[in-house]
C-alpha cells in the first residue's frame, strides 16, 4: 500500500474530478462541491476544471466509474 499526501488547497488548488455521468454527459466536480458543471466534451470540462482551480492540473482526477454533479443543500431553501 502506498501512502498519498494530498496538496493543501492554498498552495495547490483544489481537488477536481471529471468523469462522465450514467447520461454520457461530461461531469467535473470539486470535492468539496464549491463549483462543478455539465460538459459536452471532455476537453470542455478539463478546460473549466482547470481554470475554476486555480491552473493546477496536477489536482485534477480523471474518474473511470461514473460520477454525478450533486448541489449541497445544507441550510439552503429552493
Amino acid at each position: 500500500m502506498k501512502l498519498v499526501e494530498y496538496p493543501s488547497e492554498s498552495s495547490t488548488g483544489s481537488t477536481v474530478f471529471v468523469g462522465k455521468n450514467r447520461s454520457g454527459d461530461w461531469v467535473v466536480r470539486e470535492e468539496n462541491g464549491t463549483f462543478g458543471g455539465l460538459f459536452a466534451s471532455r476537453d470542455q470540462a478539463l478546460k473549466y476544471a482547470l481554470c475554476e482551480n486555480g491552473k493546477h492540473p496536477e489536482t485534477i482526477f480523471e474518474m473511470s466509474c461514473e460520477i454525478e454533479l450533486v448541489f449541497p443543500t445544507i441550510g439552503r431553501r429552493f
